[in-house]
């Protein structure tokens, strides 16, 4: 959700543009797999997982052809090798956790001078979000 990223994002970059959230890149790299696959790439919402992550994961397996494993279910804390150069400034919660926690909501609001970024985003995640599994 928009709102919800955007205020996450400002903890590390306080004046992030539409850009820096990644949803217009998700949106390109959506188009160009449907262009060039003539399907549909499987989208998943970050708050579906964390409502129901065994459906979500299972329908996300369902969708790749691949089976289902209860090991996605729960991992071991710490740094994975696949982490990149940004994991310790990115990862520091999912470095603590070891499953899936809960949604909740974030009430923080995007201030005023980030509503045309919200508004942008807005746009891109819908386009996506149209499309995601458990519909």
């Amino acid at each position: 959700e928009p709102r919800e990223m955007i205020t996450s994002l400002m903890k590390i970059l306080p004046a992030p543009r539409t850009e820096d959230t990644g949803l217009p890149q998700q949106v390109e790299i959506f188009d160009w797999v449907r262009k060039t696959t003539h399907a549909l790439p499987p989208i998943l919402d970050a708050r579906d997982v964390l409502e129901d992550p065994r459906k979500m994961l299972g329908l996300l397996c369902e969708s790749l052809g691949i089976p289902f494993d209860e090991a996605m279910l729960a991992w071991p804390p710490g740094p994975r090798e696949t982490d990149g150069i940004w994991g310790g400034r990115w990862y520091a919660a999912v470095y603590r956790s070891t499953s899936f926690q809960p949604y909740s909501p974030k009430p923080d609001a995007v201030p005023e001078n980030l509503e045309e970024v919200l508004e942008k985003c807005n746009e891109y995640y819908h386009v996506l979000y149209q499309h995601r599994l458990g519909q």
